[in-house]
């Protein structure tokens, strides 16, 4: 009788043995499908807004604009809508300049845009995380598409786009601009980061709600300076308020040259920004360079 008892155990052990064995084989031949949205998954988010807290809760500069984060909708929800797309219309004042309109798609997750011009839409050019390029190879675009494939992404981006490791941020005396006292923030870049580490933006942030009312910035691209050398300082204003999917974007922009006694200077520049909607379907994919397009080796 023991001899079954014995037998009958083991059979049983030897199936259990079989089965959880058979069910950890199923597991280590489960393959995750491969991810191709742009849009970053929430998990991913949620470290990179927790490292960016951290940093930026450092200083007193970096809490300034992290409030300013907050003002205008947040990161984690800034970057968990995905890509944002809007029309920005940069209008020069008469002999200032260069009319540049396109609807833009900007990744703001990995650095990634793509335009198409508002005046003939077969008309492409973007960035796609490495190289500039544009197209058709025939396109008469008459502005450097290199240098503006990214320049609208950082002026609608804000503040948003001051969370990344590689700026560095300053707290700065305030400054009184149409009656208003500003706090203000100076973020300049790392060596490397960017076409133009050498840029700046200073930051005029409202006190009482910390809303991002204005900035002041120049230009350094080095296709057009040499090493040290940049633009004079313009002011751009940050007017009105449109909030999307919870993220409070500006409407308008006035551009004016900012005069070295700290006075304002001439009104240059017209911007709107509008269309704007976020678009959490967009596939990585989509910001990848279209066959037959002209690749743009240099800075020009």
């Amino acid at each position: 009788m023991n001899r079954i008892y014995l037998l009958v155990f083991l059979i049983i052990a030897t199936s259990c043995y079989i089965q959880v064995d058979k069910k950890e084989e199923e597991k280590e031949t489960v393959i995750e499908e491969p991810y191709t949205l742009a849009k970053p998954k929430p998990e991913w988010v949620k470290t990179r807004v927790s490292e960016a807290k951290a940093r930026l809760s450092q200083s007193k500069a970096g809490q300034l604009v992290w409030a300013a984060m907050e003002y205008h909708g947040g990161l984690e929800k800034w970057w968990n809508n995905g890509p944002v797309y809007y029309r920005f219309n940069y209008q020069p004042k008469p002999g200032t300049g260069t009319l540049r309109d396109t609807y833009e798609t900007a990744d703001y997750w990995s650095s990634k845009t793509r335009h198409q011009r508002v005046s003939n839409s077969n008309e492409e050019y973007g960035w796609d995380g490495e190289k500039s390029w544009y197209f058709p190879k025939t396109a008469e675009i008459p502005y450097n598409t290199r240098f503006w494939a990214l320049t609208p992404y950082y002026f609608a981006g804000m503040p948003f786009v001051f969370a990344d490791p590689g700026v560095f941020l300053n707290q700065e005396d305030d400054v009184e601009y149409e009656g208003t006292t500003y706090q203000v923030v100076k973020a300049t870049f790392g060596d490397g980061v960017g076409d133009a580490p050498d840029d700046y933006y200073i930051l005029y942030i409202t006190p009482e709600t910390s809303r991002l009312a204005a900035i002041r910035y120049v230009v350094s691209y080095p296709a057009y300076f040499k090493k040290g050398e940049h633009t004079q300082e313009k002011l751009m204003t940050y007017e009105g308020e449109q909030k999307v999917d919870g993220i409070i974007f500006p409407m308008k922009h006035r551009t004016f040259m900012w005069e070295a006694d700290g006075s304002v200077g001439k009104y240059v520049t017209d911007i709107t920004l509008s269309d704007i909607a976020f678009k959490p379907t967009t596939e990585q994919s989509y910001f990848n360079m279209p066959a037959e397009s002209f690749v743009m080796e240099g800075l020009k």
